[in-house]
């Protein structure tokens, strides 16, 4: 264990001298009130350490001790419902410890010590274990069984393992190595937060997440185990996406790391998650939910670790074999502590002022996430979908931090404030973003083999509509013929009733693929039938005028359980008004 003293502060940087025999990303204890901090430079025996804590009032020649080890997050039950700050520590225990101000120098483990779990094992004595294998079972909430792994770098034979209530400290099985020696195994286990847990394979992305979202199911899906970008500028419904996500994703863990967002925020994330029901089992959200509540009041350099301690925590579940949804708000406020502690170490500056490892340090992170085959004999696959909320400022998107996340992430999910003014949500603009993931086969097979031409056929409309608006803008709505003016009813018929969406409203909030497909089907037909019907003769007012248009505006509207019923009345009608007009034509 290595010790020194403080040469110098700066802010969140303190550099400490005798510090010869520490590592690179040692965690440590500065001063008397035992501040952590972790250490990311050194030359000679003099480290610099980036502390996770105010660091006001310490002054050169106080005592700073390494203790050896690298920054790790305490993996096992109790994770599920807890809300941790940046480095890990319960927010809920250390008030309880403390009050409602936050003390420098606390220590209170992630994990309650005290807390009981009733372990059930799923080996017997004498079996061959290997890393990963599960053990045994703790049913943690109503909705998550935590499975207990053999920690990385063991194997052996299980000699003694006992049904029983334990803390996550006490002895739950015994393992004999080849070599003879024994090994206790505990509820818990801990991992480096900075390296990303092992697996035995890393399967191809070719699987949707289904979010229940239109314009991100239709137009832009993201895949299990795949990456995403939501940037997009203040109050344009970042967080409401977020939200959106983590409540209705094809997801078993949510974990959400709010990354030096505005406490309000974080406040608002913190009150709504508990009252939030899961549509699957109608219990809270929290109950599979792990929150990492990281202000922006705190001190910059604990967003680093919240980045790293909410991935570490989602690869865990996902080597259980569940598929957890990381939302990371915002990886801006992490690039802006970074540029903050390399401005202080005096590191050579990138563009505008950010590091120029950026880029490499947003990608070791994303590169994370995964659809794999975790360790152990029995295959089991997991998946860890992240999606990373940008911030912009002024929702500029070439500054460097969304630039470096677009050339790592395969799905862009731009936010656009205009939509956001006109009070269409989600406001993600179709005219610029894009998904990169080849989904098109799973579609076909799974929903219907008409979904990808029926989405190709809508973005097709949406981009004309961008150029029929631009010659309407120069010479006026009387300038366009009437083919070109059905289009335009019809993609506003697309924008309106099939992307717009409303989060709040109890049916339309989620979508299931079966009625998005109807839906896309509802939209072109009205367009396929009303151009035939111009074709012979209707009058193109006449057809912008179709009662059977409000329905079709209000079929987002209809339960599930109703909607192929009111779809076949919906096309009944409209082929029944459209010949009632030809008819009328003709006379």
């Amino acid at each position: 264990m290595s010790k020194g003293t403080i040469k110098k502060v700066a802010g969140p940087l303190v550099v400490a001298e005798g510090m010869r025999d520490a590592n690179m990303f040692d965690v440590v204890r500065v001063s008397e009130q035992r501040l952590i901090g972790e250490i990311i430079e050194i030359h000679g025996d003099q480290a610099s350490i980036q502390v996770y804590e105010e660091t006001s009032g310490l002054g050169p020649g106080e005592p700073v001790e390494s203790t050896g080890a690298p920054l790790s997050v305490e993996l096992g039950p109790g994770l599920i419902g807890g809300i941790f700050d940046g480095i890990a520590r319960p927010l809920v225990e250390i008030m309880e410890a403390t009050g409602t101000n936050l003390k420098r120098g606390i220590e209170i483990p992630s994990l309650n010590r005290e807390k009981k779990w009733h372990f059930v094992p799923t080996v017997e004595a004498g079996t061959m274990v290997e890393a990963g294998d599960i053990i045994g079972t703790v049913l943690e909430t109503e909705i998550v069984t935590q499975k207990i792994m053999i920690p990385y770098g063991i194997q052996g034979k299980i000699v003694s393992i006992n049904e029983g209530d334990y803390t996550v400290t006490d002895t739950v099985a015994v393992l004999e190595k080849a070599d003879g020696s024994t090994e206790n195994l505990t509820l818990m286990q801990k991992w480096p937060v900075r390296i990303g847990r092992p697996y035995k394979q890393k399967l191809s992305p070719d699987k949707p997440l289904v979010t229940g979202q239109r314009v991100i199911d239709t137009l832009f899906p993201i895949a299990k185990g795949g990456v995403a970008a939501v940037p997009g500028p203040f109050g344009s419904g970042k967080t409401v996406v977020q939200h959106q996500l983590a409540k209705w994703a094809e997801a078993d863990i949510v974990v959400y790391i709010g990354c030096g967002e505005r406490g309000n925020e974080m406040t608002d994330v913190l009150n709504e998650f508990p009252e939030l029901k899961d549509p699957k089992t109608g219990k809270s959200l929290m109950e599979r939910t792990v929150l990492i509540a990281n202000t922006s009041d705190m001190p910059v350099a604990a967003r680093e670790a919240s980045i790293y301690v909410g991935i570490t925590i989602a690869e865990y579940f996902r080597d259980m074999g569940y598929s957890v949804a990381l939302m990371a708000d915002s990886t801006s406020r992490w690039a802006e502590a970074l540029r903050e502690m390399s401005g202080r170490l005096e590191e050579m500056p990138g563009e505008e002022g950010y590091p120029a490892y950026l880029a490499s340090r947003l990608a070791q992170f994303y590169e994370r996430a995964g659809r794999v085959i975790s360790l152990g004999k029995d295959g089991r696959e997991g998946a860890l979908s992240a999606i990373g909320a940008v911030s912009p400022p002024g929702g500029d998107i070439s500054e460097p931090v969304s630039q470096a996340t677009l050339r790592i992430v395969k799905v862009f999910w731009s936010l656009d404030a205009n939509l956001a003014y006109r009070r269409h949500f989600p406001a993600i603009n179709w005219l610029t973003s894009y998904s990169l993931y080849n989904l098109g086969k799973w579609f076909n097979t799974n929903v219907d083999e008409k979904w990808m031409d029926l989405r190709a056929r809508i973005m097709k409309m949406l981009n004309d509509e961008a150029e029929l608006d631009e010659i309407v803008k120069l010479v006026g709505m009387d300038a366009l013929s009437a083919p070109d003016r059905l289009k335009l009813e019809a993609a506003r018929s697309i924008r309106e009733d099939f992307l717009h969406q409303d989060a709040f409203h109890e049916v339309d909030t989620y979508t299931d693929l079966s009625k998005q497909l109807l839906m896309m089907e509802l939209v072109l037909h009205y367009y396929d039938i009303s151009l035939e019907a111009l074709g012979k003769g209707a009058s193109i007012e006449d057809l912008v005028k179709l009662e059977v248009r409000e329905s079709i505006g209000r079929f987002k509207y209809v339960a599930l359980d109703k909607i192929k019923a009111e779809y076949d009345n919906i096309l009944m009608r409209l082929q029944k008004e459209v010949d009632n007009l030809l008819q009328k034509e003709e006379a």
